[in-house]
């Protein structure tokens, strides 16, 4: 019988097909009079034109040592105020005209997006540029958003989840700049200066790690201006931090970091496969049936319908491109995350053992092609997804081609990944609370800048 969100991620992909009939995505290349290369999908419907670009290898993994948080507290400041207009100057001209520019740091990338109505589009691109090449970083504002970012940390530091992800992330990278918070500590925050931003900004941000998708309203002749207006300004070349493959640390080790809860966080994973292994699709449909999928899960069926013993579990594929994870997470009480993680290793052992059914193979691939159009639902997501398909190398025709890539996963194939990658023993472990029935194997990793 199909689960409740197979049924529901059928209807409502049937739903976006009806509404949108036969729309084919057509991704095109378009390259500016300057130089600068795009990804584009044309959508007349409405006077919207949607801008998402992310830039190589500066991701909170590339922060100098002792200054982990300096790419996320760049993309916190360059939009209070560059150029000629100060922070309240560039917030009140995007508001007037409702044009919203935003950035994140990531682990491996620093991202951006702008989205704009057709009619504000010249004053949007200036305000992007000048962002990316004239942030301002004035004092008052550098004291304000670090003093926000401070106060967030000083919360993580007592939020159980935010614990358990970062000492997780310690225990299986260790010394590699994977086992830092991308958002830094207090201690590395606070050292953060505004020539290390200016630095940042200077040395990170170039056309030869830029990375642009863009739908929406536009033509293929007023792309290429506006490109050369928003990033033709930046240095040809990048001055990227590189990294070594990380060695990840996944030898079954059981950590406990003690708070006074009722209920624990628990995470756990071992090594996984990069985007670009030949296995990853086998993996990704692997995943789907184990834990990734929701109500349609094994650990979901075995953890919560079956026992009740957690609201819910889960686990998911991270593939890095210097440190690929699987991994996943489950939240109970103290005394129940005994029996819960011995459930855990048994499917992950019964995953290896036996692999998927043929029906689950078949409603895994049912859900993930009849889901996937609700990913391309506005202008800004299906942008999102042109920057990914280039960063990961996928190609043009990786929207029409995906179905059929996940059609041709066997049932072979995916056994055969179960055994590659899964491990029950190397499970690496972090409990954070007061876990009954858990003897941990060893002291639990510092975290550090």
């Amino acid at each position: 019988m199909m689960s409740k969100r197979l049924i529901c991620g059928l209807v409502l992909g049937l739903f976006w097909l009806a509404v949108n009939p036969a729309r084919a995505v057509e991704v095109e290349r378009v390259v500016s009079p300057g130089g600068i290369e795009a990804w584009l999908v044309r959508d007349h419907s409405v006077p919207i034109t949607a801008i998402e670009f992310s830039f190589s290898g500066t991701g909170g993994a590339h922060d100098p040592d002792g200054k982990a948080g300096l790419a996320e507290m760049v993309s916190s400041l360059i939009d209070e105020g560059a150029g000629d207009l100060d922070s309240q100057a560039f917030q009140r001209k995007m508001e007037d005209m409702s044009i919203r520019i935003s950035f994140s740091a990531g682990l491996e990338t620093f991202r951006g997006s702008l989205k704009t109505l057709n009619r504000h589009r010249d004053d949007a691109a200036d305000l992007l540029r000048l962002s990316l090449t004239a942030p301002r970083f004035d004092p008052d504002a550098v004291a304000r958003i670090r003093q926000q970012i401070l106060v967030g940390l000083q919360q993580q530091s007592t939020d159980p989840d935010s614990i358990a992800r970062k000492v997780w992330r310690r225990a299986v990278f260790a010394d590699h700049p994977y086992g830092r918070p991308v958002g830094g500590t207090v201690e590395s925050v606070a050292g953060i200066t505004i020539d290390d931003m200016k630095d940042f900004v200077a040395n990170r941000f170039a056309r030869d790690n830029l990375i642009i998708g863009v739908v929406g309203d536009i033509t293929v002749d007023a792309l290429g201006p506006m490109l050369d207006s928003i990033f033709g300004a930046l240095p040809a070349t990048s001055r990227p931090t590189p990294l070594a493959d990380a060695a990840i640390v996944s030898g079954g080790e059981t950590y406990v970091v003690e708070m006074d809860n009722p209920q624990s966080v628990v995470v756990f994973g071992q090594a996984g496969l990069r985007r670009d292994d030949p296995d990853y699709y086998a993996a990704y449909v692997m995943n789907y049936v184990l834990g990734g999928g929701g109500f349609a899960s094994r650990l979901y069926h075995e953890v919560r319908e079956k026992r009740g013993l957690a609201y819910s579990v889960y686990s998911y594929l991270n593939p890095t491109r210097h440190g690929a994870l699987i991994s996943g997470g489950v939240a109970t009480r103290n005394d129940r995350v005994a029996t819960s993680l011995s459930v855990i290793r048994d499917e992950w052992l019964r995953m290896y053992e036996e692999g998927p059914s043929e029906s689950e193979l078949a409603n895994a691939k049912t859900f993930l092609n009849g889901s996937f159009p609700l990913r391309l639902s506005s202008t800004s997501s299906i942008a999102r997804l042109l920057v990914s398909m280039q960063y990961h190398k996928l190609g043009q025709d990786y929207i029409e081609r995906r179905a059929e890539i996940i059609d041709a996963v066997t049932l072979d194939d995916v056994r055969r990944v179960a055994k590659r990658l899964l491990a029950p023993e190397k499970l690496t472990v972090v409990v954070v609370g007061k876990p009954q029935g858990i003897t941990p194997t060893s002291a639990a990793p510092e975290i550090r800048s």
